[in-house]
C-alpha cells in the first residue's frame, strides 16, 4: 500500500463519524456501502436462521460483528458485516489482537459459514459480496434473496486468479422461499418459511 492510499478502515470510520444516525458501513470491491435500514422481516428472519443453527447445537453462531478480508499483500480487500455467521473458533488472543489492530474488524478466516438476507440493495449480496466471500475462501455462503423469493446455499469457493472480482462458488443449491434449504453436514436444514411474510 502506498503512502497516499487510504486504508478503507479509515474511510469507513470517517463515514460513521459524519453520519447523524448510527450506521456501520461496509467496504466491498472498492466501494463503501452504507446498508439501508433493515425492516423487521429482514431482522426477524436473520435472527430466526441464527436460532436454527443454535438449536442444532452450533454455539458459535453470531450476528453484528465485522470481518476483514485481506489481499495477499496484506492490504484490506473487504470489510463485511454478515447478517449471520457460524465461526470456526472462539476468538483467540491472536484474533483479539487482530481486532484491535484493525479497529473493530475480526479476520474473515474465523468464519465457517456466512449468511446474508437481501435488502433493497439486493445486488450487493448477489454480486460483490458473493464474489468477496468466495475470494476470501469462506466455505459456505447462505443467501436469502427476498427479491427473487429464493434461498441459496453456495459451496466450493474458487479464486481463479489474483483478481477477487473473478471469484465464484462452484456449487449451488436453490429452493423457493418456504421450502427447506439443505446445507452440507454438520449444519441443519434451514426452514425458510419466516421470509414468506415479506
Amino acid at each position: 500500500m502506498t503512502q497516499t492510499q487510504q486504508d478503507p478502515i479509515d474511510l469507513l470510520i470517517a463515514i460513521e463519524e459524519a453520519s447523524t444516525t448510527p450506521i456501520r458501513p461496509e467496504y466491498v470491491e472498492g466501494m463503501a456501502i452504507v446498508p439501508p435500514a433493515p425492516n423487521d422481516n429482514h431482522n426477524d428472519g436473520a435472527f430466526e436462521l441464527s436460532f436454527q443453527f443454535r438449536a442444532a447445537g452450533h454455539r458459535l453462531v453470531g450476528m453484528g460483528n465485522g470481518y476483514r478480508a485481506a489481499h495477499k499483500d496484506g492490504t484490506t480487500m473487504a470489510l463485511l458485516i454478515p447478517d449471520f455467521y457460524v465461526r470456526r473458533r472462539r476468538p483467540s488472543e491472536l484474533d483479539d489482537s487482530y481486532l484491535k489492530a484493525h479497529r473493530g474488524w475480526y479476520p474473515i478466516d474465523m468464519i465457517a459459514l456466512v449468511g446474508e438476507v437481501t435488502s433493497s440493495n439486493h445486488e450487493t449480496d448477489t454480486g460483490p459480496k458473493l464474489r468477496t466471500y468466495a475470494a476470501a475462501g469462506v466455505p459456505i455462503y447462505v443467501l436469502i434473496n427476498r427479491n427473487t423469493k429464493t434461498a441459496h446455499c453456495y459451496t466450493a469457493p474458487v479464486l481463479p486468479s489474483d483478481d477477487p472480482k473473478e471469484a465464484y462458488y462452484d456449487a449451488e443449491s436453490k429452493v423457493s422461499l418456504g421450502n427447506p434449504l439443505v446445507l452440507p453436514a454438520p449444519y441443519p436444514t434451514l426452514d425458510t418459511a419466516p421470509f414468506l411474510e415479506d
